[in-house]
């Protein structure tokens, strides 16, 4: 079965240049052209995802996502914006937006990302400036099912967690530029919902309890037992779903 998108913009060129492009990759594409007309087309069919403006004229993009979950909670949406709009961003993802993407934004990039929300699988960011241990990692957690993205500092982290709506966070406590505790920190600030899951390799015990008591989940040791891993990283998604309707690995 083809999947309806519906695409939500102001401007007549975007609407018709993504309409076009997802055409062609098989998706039934639909178009409105702002908040109020979007909320309209989601009462005539079941789409499968809405790719939405955030700044529109009337009913901006976050507003018109809030309606829409009405409507529809289970609709997953990706957001769209040309401006620095740090509020409305923050707004969207804490709101549930699956991801915010920046124009001018690569058409392939775009298309990755829906291609991930449509296959909806649970997203975790590695944070490690060690390249081995987040590939490492990365290949255990995508056998998994998981679908990851890697960071090395606790700068990229923060900008990530703005930008895409993760469902865990495996975050190394040493760390240049600001530290994994800093970092830990700042994720609360942003993300006070969002999980992380510690990992260090050094025996660091008052950074580990500070950690802990900054809201980290837990905190694992490196070299880190995979198996342990893997019943954290479940643990932490059955506290973030307790109705069991989250998402899982394979």
């Amino acid at each position: 079965m083809r999947v309806n998108i519906l695409v939500v913009d102001d401007q007549a060129s975007m609407r018709l240049t993504l309409k076009g492009i997802l055409a062609k990759r098989g998706y039934e594409v639909y178009v409105a052209e702002d908040g109020l007309k979007a909320l309209e087309e989601i009462k005539k069919r079941d789409y499968g995802l809405v790719i939405m403006d955030i700044k529109m004229p009337g009913l901006n993009g976050v507003d018109a996502y809030i309606k829409i979950k009405e409507i529809n909670p289970k609709v997953p949406v990706i957001m769209m914006t040309a401006f620095a709009l740090e509020d409305e961003i923050r707004r969207a993802i804490h709101e549930g937006a699956y991801a915010v993407l920046y124009k001018p934004f690569d058409m392939e990039r775009i298309l990755e990302v829906i291609g991930e929300c449509i296959e909806n699988k649970t997203l975790i960011l590695l944070v490690d400036d060690s390249v081995e241990d987040r590939a490492s990692y990365k290949v255990i957690l995508e056998r998994k099912g998981y679908k990851v993205m890697e960071t090395q500092s606790g700068e990229e982290c923060i900008k990530s967690i703005k930008e895409r709506k993760f469902q865990v966070i495996l975050l190394d406590l040493q760390l240049p530029g600001i530290n994994g505790l800093e970092t830990l920190k700042q994720i609360k600030t942003v993300r006070p919902d969002l999980p992380v899951i510690m990992v260090t390799g050094h025996s660091q015990t008052e950074m580990m309890e500070n950690a802990m008591k900054s809201g980290s989940f837990a905190y694992l040791s490196k070299p880190v037992d995979i198996t342990k891993l893997m019943e954290v990283i479940s643990q932490t998604l059955d506290i973030s779903n307790p109705s069991g309707g989250g998402k899982t690995g394979a």
